[in-house]
């Protein structure tokens, strides 16, 4: 059978562009952890589940089937769920100590004084998300090499959920170091594994680039999300004590992503 190879380098910029920007929005939540004195849960357990809703839907309902139709339902299924082991992997190999689904952003650090145990804590984190984020780049740069506007959306829910993370390095590091501009570059730096996950691939699928690889590859993207959704951004989002609030944004993020599909 003859392999369709397909150009797509008119989307590359646009796909790295994205890939930057949600990686690099663990910047913001360091920034907010300075800005805002006594930040409302309420807000973070709904953006969490926005971002959820957006890339749950987008999965199963573009994603996937795209995959299914273009590969078949042997290998888009298979696909789907080595995406899902891919990151599983990754998951398991973090210590739950510095696993970034594990972590709880609330006052605990407030009145700390200064100590190692704190800034190895910070570096810890930013370790483990900065390699959590690999994956995700990957993710961002794959959706939007196929569709810029998909991208869009995928690179927006992505970032959402970056915010938090971003504050997670930031306030122990800052805690240990009271230096605003450490906490802020080591958060910063933890967003930049997103782009590096993305040339990463880029490198490796660009020589191979057909439409049986792009299907397979949102098949694998479908899977990275799902998982990341169901096992960091809800029950991170169900933490804060506002379930309600979180399948608020759940639904409004599944609708919002409806809206955005009819439109394209």
């Amino acid at each position: 059978m003859e392999v369709l190879f397909i150009d797509v380098s008119g989307n590359i910029g646009p796909a790295f562009a994205l890939t930057i920007i949600a990686g690099l929005s663990t910047g913001i939540g360091s920034a907010i952890a300075y800005f805002i004195k006594k930040p409302r849960m309420i807000y973070l357990s709904f953006s969490l589940g926005l971002s959820a809703g957006v890339m749950i839907y987008v999965s199963f309902v573009e994603l996937l089937p795209q995959a299914l139709e273009n590969v078949g339902e042997i290998l888009g299924v298979s696909a789907f769920f080595i995406g899902i082991i891919f990151i599983g992997i990754i998951d398991m190999l973090i210590p739950k100590a510095q696993n970034p689904h594990h972590l709880t952003l609330s006052s605990e650090f407030v009145g700390f004084r200064k100590d190692d145990v704190l800034m190895r804590a910070g570096l810890f984190t930013a370790l483990a998300i900065g390699i959590h984020n690999f994956p995700e780049g990957l993710a961002t740069f794959g959706t939007a090499l196929s569709n810029v506007k998909l991208g869009v959306m995928i690179a927006l829910a992505i970032a959402i959920h970056n915010v938090p993370e971003g504050i997670s390095v930031s306030i122990p590091i800052f805690y240990a170091t009271g230096d605003k501009k450490k906490a802020f570059l080591y958060s910063f730096l933890s967003g930049i594994a997103e782009p590096v996950g993305a040339t990463i691939g880029f490198l490796i699928l660009l020589p191979f680039l057909s439409e049986g690889v792009l299907a397979s590859l949102m098949a694998f993207v479908a899977g990275i999300m799902v998982y990341i959704s169901l096992d960091e951004l809800l029950p991170m989002a169900h933490r804060y004590g506002h379930s309600h609030t979180v399948i608020i944004g759940l639904m409004l993020g599944m609708f919002i992503m409806a809206l955005s599909l009819l439109m394209l």
